[in-house]
Parts: C-alpha cells; sequence; structure tokens
C-alpha cells in the first residue's frame, strides 16, 4: 500500500491515529496461509486504491474482504478462500472481542441474558455438558467457507442486532446451538447425537434451511419454510386466508395459496341482486397480506397462487403478471402456478378445446380435479353439454400457446399436474386430496379451507426442510447415516416449534410432514465424468434409491421408537405402498426397474408398525445453502464455473466444487441443447419421491433458428414432463447473453455472459 503514511484512522472511540500497514499485513498473511495462487499485494493494491484520511477503522477490514472478493475469477478461484478468512476473522473480533472463541458455557450465559437466545436451552444441559460439547467444536471448520458461503453467515444467519450489525456468535457455535437445540429431548445416546448432527451439519453433509439456521436457539419458534393455505369461496375464509398469511409471512415463511374454489366475475350472489368481483379483487387482498410484512428484515414476503387451468377468468389471470395492461388489470408481486391433469392434455393432442367453468357453477368438479380423474372427466364433459351453465370454450392449443408464452415472457406462470400429484403421493386422494403446493413448488401436503383464523377443521400444511449433500456421498450405504439424522432432527423440531394458527398445528403433529431434498448433484455427476443425460441414468437411480430407502426407513424405525403419526391411515405408507409402487412407467423406458434394497421387508414393516411422517422427500431449491456448503445448486447445472448472486449484500461471486479438477467435466445449463436430459433425471429422482421437485426449463435461444424458442419446442417439453410423472413446473428461464442484471425479488435469473443471478427467497430455499 503506497503512501498510506499520509492516512488517518478513525477508530471506534472517535479517537484519530496513523495508518498501520504492518497490521493489515500480518492479516493478510494469516489470511493467504496455505492457500495458492493468491498474492498478498495484489489485495493491498486493490484496497490502497480505496483508503481515504480519517477512514473508520471498522471500514478497512471491509476494503481488505472487499478487495479480496473483487479478485475472485476462473484465473484465480482461490481468493473466495482468502476473503472469507477476512470474513471470519471480523466475525469473531466483533463478536468476542479477539479472534479466540470463549468457552460456550460463557457465549450461551451471556446470549440468554441479552435476549438472543431461548433461555430454555440453559434448563436443558447441564453445565458439565456444555463443557464437553464446547470442548467438542472444531472451529477450524470456519476455514473451509467460501466468501458467498461466509457472506450468507453474516447477513442472514447469525444471531444478531440488525440495527447496530453487533453479531453475537460464529458459525461453529451457531451449528453446535443447532444440533442442541433439536436434540435437547432425547435421553438415551442424546450427546451422541449432538455431536453427530453437529459433525454432519457443520461438514455440509446436511444442509439446512432458512428458518432453521436464523431460528433454531433463539426465541423464535417457527421453523417451516413451506406454508400451504386453502381459501374458499367465503368471505370468512377469504380473510381466514389472509390473516394467515400475515401471520406466517412475518415468520420467515414462504406461502402457497388455493385461490381456485373462488367464484368468478360476475356469479351471482344470494338471490342474484348482487354480482361477484370476481378472483382479481382477492388476489390483490392475498398480495397486499404477502408484503405486509418484512421476513426479519431482509426482504418482503413471496407467495405462489394456485388456479385450475379451466377456471372461467383464465383469460385475465394468465397475463396477471406481465407489464402490459394497467394496474387494476394485473396483480404482479405474486408468483402464479396454472393446474393440469390428463384431460387437458388430451384435449390439446385431440385438437379439442379447453372450457372455462366458474367452480361454483359446477357442483362437485373442483373436488374431484384432484381426487378422482375418472370422477372429473364425467362431470367436466356433462356440464360442458348443459345449456344452464355459464362456461367459455378456447381452443386447447390456443390455452397452451397462452400459458407458455406468459410462462416464457415472465419466467413466473408455473405448473402443476393435479393427478400426478395425487396419484403419486403418499396420500391416499379421497382420504387427503393433494390441492396445490407451496412456493417454489415442491411441497405436495393435504389443504382444508378455513372459516376462520382460529377455525380447528381448516388444515394448514407445514413443510419442514432439509437436504443431503451427494456431492459428499461415495457409496449408496452411506446415505443411511445422514438420512437418519435428518429425519430424527426435523421430527423434534415439529414438537419444539410452535404454531400460531390451530389450522397449522393440527395438519402438521396430526401428518408430521417432513421435505428432505439434494444438493450438489451437478458436482456428484461432475466427479464422476457425468452428464445430464443417458450417462447419468444408472447411477443416478441407484443412488435415488437407497436416498429414499433410508429416509423412508428412518421414519418406520422411529414409528416404532416414538409412535405413529396419528393420521397414519390417511397415507399410502400405512397399507405397505411406496413412492415406487406408483410412478410413471415411462421411467422403465430411461431405466430398468430393480429393487436393490429389501423394500419387501419395509412394505411389512409400514404396515404393522407405521410411519413416524407421512411425507419424508422433497426437491426444493437450495440457492443459499448451496453457497454455504460450497455446493451446487440443488440438482440444478451450474451456469457458469463462476457465478455471482446478487443479495442484499452486494454481488457474491460463487466458484463450483473442485475447480481446478472438475472445470472441465462440469455439465453447464447454458451449453446443453434442451432441457430433456435434466427433466429424464428429474423424473427418474421423482421415482423415488413421496412429493414434488422444483423442476425449471431452461432455454438458449442460439440453439434454435432464429434465436427463438419454438412454441412447439416447449409444448413437447411439457408433454415430456407429464409423462415422466413429474409434479410441478417452476421457472423458465432464458439465456439472453446480454449480461444485464434483472432485477426481481426472488427470482433466480440467468442474465448473460456475467452470470450474475438474483438470489431466492429466503424462506424457500434451503
Amino acid at each position: 500500500m503506497n503512501g498510506t503514511n499520509t492516512i488517518n484512522v478513525t477508530k471506534r472511540d472517535g479517537s484519530i491515529q496513523a495508518f498501520d500497514l504492518e497490521k493489515v499485513h500480518k492479516v493478510l498473511e494469516w489470511a493467504i496461509e496455505d492457500i495458492s495462487g493468491v498474492s498478498m499485494s495484489e489485495i493491498e493494491l486493490k484496497a490502497n486504491i480505496q483508503l481515504y484520511d480519517k477512514i473508520p477503522a471498522y471500514d478497512i477490514h471491509e476494503l481488505l474482504i472487499k478487495s479480496a472478493a473483487e479478485l475472485i475469477s476462473e484465473q484465480t478461484p482461490n481468493y473466495q478462500f482468502v476473503a472469507a478468512r477476512l470474513i471470519s476473522y471480523k466475525m469473531r473480533k466483533e463478536a468476542y472481542g479477539e479472534y479466540s472463541v470463549p468457552p460456550l458455557t460463557m457465549i450461551i450465559e451471556r446470549n440468554v441474558e441479552l435476549g438472543v437466545y431461548d433461555k430454555e436451552i440453559t434448563n436443558l444441559y447441564t453445565e458439565d455438558e456444555i463443557v464437553e460439547l464446547s470442548n467438542y467444536i472444531k472451529h477450524e471448520r470456519d476455514d473451509t467457507f467460501t466468501y458467498a458461503g461466509m457472506e450468507q453467515f453474516r447477513g442472514k444467519y447469525l444471531v444478531q442486532d440488525r440495527r447496530t450489525k453487533q453479531i453475537y456468535e460464529t458459525p461453529q457455535v451457531l451449528y453446535m446451538m443447532v444440533a442442541m437445540t433439536l436434540f435437547s429431548n432425547y435421553k438415551d445416546n442424546r450427546l451422541k447425537y449432538v455431536k453427530d448432527y453437529y459433525d454432519a451439519i457443520s461438514q455440509f453433509y446436511i444442509s439446512l434451511p432458512t428458518p432453521i439456521m436464523a431460528g433454531v436457539r433463539t426465541p423464535t419458534r417457527q421453523f417451516s419454510s413451506c406454508v400451504l393455505i386453502e381459501s374458499g369461496d367465503s368471505l370468512d375464509s377469504i380473510n381466514a386466508t389472509a390473516t394467515s398469511i400475515v401471520r406466517y409471512i412475518s415468520k420467515k415463511a414462504g406461502i402457497g395459496i388455493g385461490a381456485g374454489s373462488i367464484r368468478a366475475l360476475g356469479a351471482k350472489i344470494a338471490d342474484g341482486s348482487v354480482v361477484h368481483t370476481g378472483l382479481i379483487p382477492f388476489l390483490k387482498y392475498f398480495q397486499s397480506a404477502v408484503k405486509s410484512c418484512s421476513q426479519g428484515g431482509v426482504r418482503g414476503g413471496a407467495a405462489t397462487v394456485y388456479l385450475p387451468l379451466w377456471h372461467y377468468e383464465y383469460e385475465d389471470l394468465v397475463v396477471l403478471k406481465n407489464n402490459k395492461g394497467t394496474d387494476e388489470t394485473r396483480v404482479r408481486h405474486m408468483d402464479y402456478a396454472f393446474q393440469f391433469n390428463k384431460l387437458m392434455y388430451e384435449r390439446l393432442i385431440e385438437g379439442g378445446n379447453i372450457t372455462f367453468f366458474d367452480p361454483n357453477d359446477v357442483p362437485g368438479l373442483y373436488e374431484a380435479f384432484f381426487v378422482d380423474q375418472d370422477k372429473f372427466k364425467e362431470l367436466y364433459e356433462k356440464y360442458e353439454r348443459a345449456h344452464s351453465i355459464r362456461k367459455k370454450s378456447l381452443p386447447a392449443l390456443e390455452v397452451f400457446q397462452s400459458f407458455l408464452t406468459e410462462r416464457k415472457d415472465t419466467g413466473r406462470i408455473y405448473l402443476m399436474n393435479v393427478d400426478h400429484a395425487n396419484d403419486h403421493s403418499s396420500f391416499i386422494a379421497r382420504r387427503a386430496p393433494i390441492r396445490m403446493s407451496n412456493l417454489c413448488c415442491e411441497i405436495d401436503l393435504p389443504t382444508t379451507p378455513l372459516n376462520g383464523p382460529d377455525d380447528e377443521d381448516g388444515e394448514i400444511s407445514l413443510c419442514t426442510l432439509s437436504a443431503i449433500n451427494w456431492g459428499l456421498i461415495n457409496e449408496p450405504h452411506e446415505f443411511e447415516k445422514y438420512c437418519d439424522l435428518t429425519v430424527r432432527a426435523l421430527d423434534e423440531l415439529l414438537d419444539y416449534q410452535g404454531y400460531p394458527i390451530p389450522a397449522a398445528m393440527k395438519g402438521t403433529l396430526n401428518r408430521r410432514p417432513l421435505g428432505v431434498g439434494i444438493i450438489n448433484l451437478a458436482y456428484f455427476l461432475a466427479k464422476r465424468g457425468l452428464k445430464y443425460d443417458e450417462s447419468a441414468y444408472e447411477v443416478v437411480d441407484e443412488y435415488a434409491e437407497a436416498w429414499s430407502y433410508y429416509l423412508i426407513k428412518s421414519s418406520a424405525n422411529l414409528a416404532v421408537e416414538k409412535g405413529k403419526m396419528i393420521y397414519n391411515t390417511d397415507t399410502k405408507y400405512s397399507q405397505g405402498i411406496l413412492p415406487i409402487d406408483t410412478y410413471k412407467g415411462a421411467i422403465d423406458n430411461l431405466i430398468a426397474h430393480r429393487e436393490r434394497l429389501p423394500w419387501k421387508d419395509l412394505r411389512k414393516q409400514l404396515r404393522e408398525t407405521g410411519i413416524r411422517n407421512s411425507t419424508l422427500m422433497a426437491l426444493m431449491p437450495a440457492e443459499t445453502s448451496a453457497q454455504i456448503s460450497n455446493s451446487t445448486n440443488g440438482i440444478e447445472p451450474p451456469r457458469a464455473l463462476v457465478s455471482y448472486k446478487q443479495s442484499k449484500d452486494g454481488v457474491m461471486a460463487q466458484v463450483v466444487p473442485a475447480y481446478h479438477h472438475l472445470k472441465n467435466k462440469y455439465d453447464l445449463l447454458w451449453e446443453q441443447q434442451s432441457p430433456e436430459g435434466y427433466l429424464s433425471i428429474c423424473g427418474i429422482l421423482q421415482k423415488y419421491i413421496d412429493q414434488g421437485i422444483s423442476v425449471n426449463t431452461s432455454y438458449n435461444p442460439e440453439n434454435y433458428e432464429d434465436n427463438k424458442i419454438p412454441m412447439s419446442v416447449m409444448i413437447q417439453d411439457l408433454f415430456t414432463a407429464y409423462k415422466l410423472g413429474l409434479k410441478q413446473l417452476y421457472y423458465f428461464n432464458t439465456y439472453d447473453g446480454a449480461g444485464e442484471m434483472k432485477e426481481d425479488e426472488h427470482h433466480t435469473y440467468d442474465t448473460g455472459t456475467t452470470n450474475i443471478e438474483e438470489e431466492d427467497c429466503d424462506a424457500c430455499t434451503i
């Protein structure tokens, strides 16, 4: 740093002293130790440009972090570890006043006294136990984080005062406190479970969602990521839905809203002296509820609304997000999913029409849409023939084209195949139908409309998430340990957390649903030399089988140990029916069905002793957790070897795992010629999953004539997804090559050559 002899520094107490270059040298020497391909002088040179007289001491360290981070590139990827170490150093100084971490006992006592830790933790563990766990913590694991991961920690997860930015803990303390809290009620082998779980999450074998990372150990008692709220057609139900949205948005949850039963514009009310205002005013009402509270002071809430494709107002609903039209006809700050079934696809194949009805005018149709496809077809055709019923009709091709046009143009109009969601579900549809999904299109759980916010006859579904890091698994049998730890921890969480609405407690404690997903699939494939194509089918099938088997087996064993869930008979599991018994046969054309594990014995156990959790698997987005774990995002192909994520803290660079060894092995998203291989792998995974997958469709226009994605291609991909049994389609991503950052509240967009992406909503990413 040249010329720094004229620079003075403003200390925290307001005093002024000369800038000490030697201190900077020492910190940087420590930060680059044993890291290849980095230079202390490069960091100093970059920082020097930004120094100014009387700079606050606090800002100098931030300059060093920023300077190291700006040097991260494909040519010099290891600066990500230097920047992370610099953040770690700064966090420790801020949290503890020095780099050394004090004993856990002292940290807990201080944080309980400050009110930032749950005081219950001091009553649940003896001092000797806390001392033992304090000695077990491996603070050196902080050195394994990358810049993006460490930034996520200090921005979102560490307990802190968001006004003053005072930090009260560091990552390894967070991990140990989460483990201690979740296993606090265990009596046998409690400390062993705490240590094992701490090792699993701090070494990234298991990843956790935002509500757990940020909330467990604090006085907060809501840790479910996904909330599914179904609205009925009455004003009482609509108001109860809005109230429920507000209560859960304030708790950092992502919201799925089922609004498909609300009657259409022009419907008669009472004797016909009043006509209904239709769906759109009530969607505006829900939107206001969603945006009414910020989530932990970080961002606004987010929701996806679910609507049947055949709703009378379809033509107005499908354009709600586009930029044409007036504010009176648009509701842009929520996302929308349209619900399809086999009949809709048949109408397209046959060149027929899709008829739109007001759900209020066609008794039994909305219910049958989810429960009984034969009954739905019978009623649908009956109502089409009835001259007295208000209806509209459009060519199916025109309907599909309008849906896909809006999906492509906004990236945010989603799809749900409701027949697959019910047929390939762990629930018996006539007892517990699936009528909707969640914000990010991977959760499939039963719901019942509320007639008031405290209505105990209604049911709000919550799902509590986690994920297994496939990239760290070398053999299928290794899943057993991590699946068991995950199921045990999440199941404990259901009893530990609070429920602001009775209907949510009813659904959660009676059904005990969990959603365990996958991160780092792209790395898993790359290190085996596999692509998102037929080369990977056999391996993905083998590992997915083991992952699914051990999750179900863990819950079955837990049912013996702690008791089966109350609504056990609502599940196919109670009959010994597994996901591998209800998947779509088209998957067998990709990979022949094999049962490598003792599924027969598991079926027998499930029939005899039941299951603890009604659902166990769901493949969610994993943006934030992937960054923390130095993993690729969920099951997604990476967009680039170095990607840049837009967050509230700025742009963060992230490098794919094992860059130096595998940079030529990764199957990058925009180099793929079509979504077919990715969709096929999703189909193979879906075979083993009792809930759904956040499946994206991504297109590079450069692969098509005139750089335009043909409508026929997009329609064919819908058919492919349906044929393979996929339940939902999430984002529509288009590569534009422009290199411009596209702003939005929670969508991940491609941004061309610079590969800058907006980070996903905290609520539903893990």
